[in-house]
């Protein structure tokens, strides 16, 4: 037998602990040499007994167990802990997986202007899990171009949809977009309210199954930091919107009456402290209270399905998805991460930024798309000035109305440092592109200063994250990288593995190691339960190959 030594820091003495139960050996199993404690742990999907021989301990994968009563006649030994399996794909919300067609309850949270790609989402889907396409802020041909290549798979897949409040035309028509092409799952983030656009992606189709019940075919999936924002979603669709779709024929009264008994999304993604739109709100405390939230609506809606949650936000690691699921999140999402594997749609040059990022190496900016509201995202600070840069700009916006009135020292250093144009010419540049995108911005920039100088400073913002994007090295000081401290526990995590280097980070590798190393933890958490003292080494947990790791999950 391979023993166990006790010791302060692992497995106690067997007198220590009382008997669970027996355990009798498999005569099959009989000449099978025992493994460590550490490897029967990684074994998720088999039993754990730790059994006593008398003076030791003893980790035992196969055999059976007999739980309380007396001690059978045979040759058996007391169990003083016990694991059950504990498969990754059963971490989380099983109706939710069942719902959504997945094996495990993981999703590839979107990143704008496809950082979260078209081949991430593929990548994911195979595997079954679900990965968004990052639509925010990309040209439409080259979102249908991503609807085309993703409705040729069977897996399921999503797109996201951004609150975008200085363009609500922009936001109106993706919405429809994803109509006409049938996406049947969008990701809505960064809503400060429920819009119309939003309202009427939900509700189309709605009807009635031979059965009677109702049958929306559009899903949202919402990512919100706040409880009220959460509470908006847990509820129906607002009436004063589906009359308004009933006024312009869009929908029907019978189909509005049928909206009027249904979550505006089923799933609530609770989004702690993350890269890009976040609230910075910490996991342990939002969490909870949006999972209480969503429990006391299921009941005062009397809905005929479950509200879940799952959670986002600083989760890179397999103890930060232990956590989560141990929380009860329905499923988890990552973001940061994902943005280092091969397959994002950034450049390689960010990559390498991403995989040097330590935790405190992220701070709060100016956001491109709701910049006037003062809204900020959370970016990666280390190698690029374009926090400070960007902070420079709204207190630029916020204390002169025009500018033509920043004093000309100040406009000369803007124009040289970064915009590298005079400011007449990037409005210029600026109100071009408006007049193709969105009309009514450049119509208002010529009527208010103000605005045309948010507008100008906008671009700057909006490009810092294309040059970081596309690779863009004459301008890597100003580069925009959505990131938060997630990124630097991974790179912890990954250090001195396989992992280390972004060249070998692939995005499903990412996930399963996370989700079987949740599944570890999970059953190291069983035994301590139990008063069973794990020495460190025997719970730390390695990156591991991918083919390692699906050894694990056969």
């Amino acid at each position: 037998m391979n023993q166990f030594q006790p010791r302060n820091d692992s497995v106690s003495h067997p007198s220590e602990h009382a008997c669970l139960g027996w355990w009798c050996s498999d005569s099959s199993l009989s000449t099978a040499p025992d493994k460590t404690l550490r490897e029967s742990l990684r074994l998720v999907r088999l039993p754990l007994y730790l059994v006593s021989n008398g003076s030791s301990v003893v980790a035992k994968s196969g055999g059976s167990g007999l739980f309380g009563g007396v001690k059978p006649e045979d040759d058996s030994h007391p169990i003083i802990g016990y694991a059950p399996p504990c498969l990754p794909e059963r971490l989380g919300d099983q109706g939710f997986c069942a719902d959504l067609g997945l094996r495990f309850p993981y999703i590839g949270g979107s990143m704008a202007k496809g950082i979260s790609s078209a081949a991430m989402a593929e990548e994911l889907g195979r595997e079954g899990m679900l990965g968004f396409f990052g639509a925010a802020g990309l040209p439409f041909a080259t979102v249908e171009a991503a609807i085309g290549r993703l409705a040729g798979n069977k897996f399921p897949y999503g797109f996201n949809l951004i609150h975008s409040p200085q363009e609500p035309d922009m936001e109106d028509a993706l919405s429809r977009l994803y109509m006409e092409k049938g996406v049947r799952l969008v990701e809505a983030s960064a809503f400060l309210a429920l819009t119309l656009p939003l309202v009427r992606y939900r509700v189309h189709g709605i009807h009635r199954s031979p059965d009677g019940a109702i049958v929306a075919p559009n899903r949202i999936i919402a990512k919100v930091s706040r409880e009220e924002l959460a509470a908006r979603f847990f509820s129906p669709p607002p009436e004063k919107f589906l009359r308004e779709l009933v006024a312009s024929g869009e929908i029907t009264p019978a189909q509005a009456e049928m909206a009027a008994q249904i979550p505006m999304a089923q799933d609530v993604t609770a989004e702690a402290d993350s890269g890009g739109h976040t609230d910075n709100r910490p996991a342990i405390a939002l969490f909870p209270t949006i999972l209480s939230l969503a429990s006391q609506l299921e009941a005062s809606y009397g809905y005929k399905q479950k509200l879940r949650v799952g959670l986002a936000g600083g989760i890179s690691t397999p103890a930060a998805a232990a956590a989560a699921f141990a929380m009860g999140a329905a499923y988890i999402m990552t973001g940061s991460v994902n943005q280092a594997c091969i397959e994002s749609g950034t450049c390689d040059e960010v990559r390498n930024m991403l995989a040097e990022t330590r935790q405190a190496d992220v701070t709060m900016a100016p956001a491109a798309d709701m910049f006037e509201m003062g809204v900020t995202v959370q970016v990666l600070k280390r190698g690029t000035m374009f926090p400070m840069r960007a902070a420079k700009l709204y207190e630029i916006y916020r204390t002169y109305g025009s500018m033509e009135d920043i004093p000309p020292a100040e406009r000369e250093k803007l124009e040289q440092t970064m915009f590298r144009a005079p400011l007449n010419d990037i409005w210029r540049d600026t109100r071009s592109y408006f007049l193709r995108r969105d009309p009514r911005q450049a119509e208002r920039g010529d009527r208010d200063p103000k605005h045309r100088m948010a507008l100008v400073f906008r671009w700057y913002l909006g490009q810092a994250a294309h040059w970081a994007k596309d690779g863009e090295s004459s301008r890597k000081i100003d580069y925009q990288v959505w990131c938060g401290p997630a990124m630097g526990a991974f790179n912890e995590w990954a250090s001195g593995s396989g992992l280390e280097s972004p060249s070998r980070r692939k995005v499903v590798t990412v996930a399963l190691n996370i989700l079987h190393g949740a599944a570890v933890l999970t059953r190291a958490n069983f035994l301590r339960c139990q008063g069973i003292r794990l020495a460190p080494e025997e719970t730390r947990i390695e990156p591991l190959e991918i083919a390692q790791i699906k050894e694990y999950l056969r």
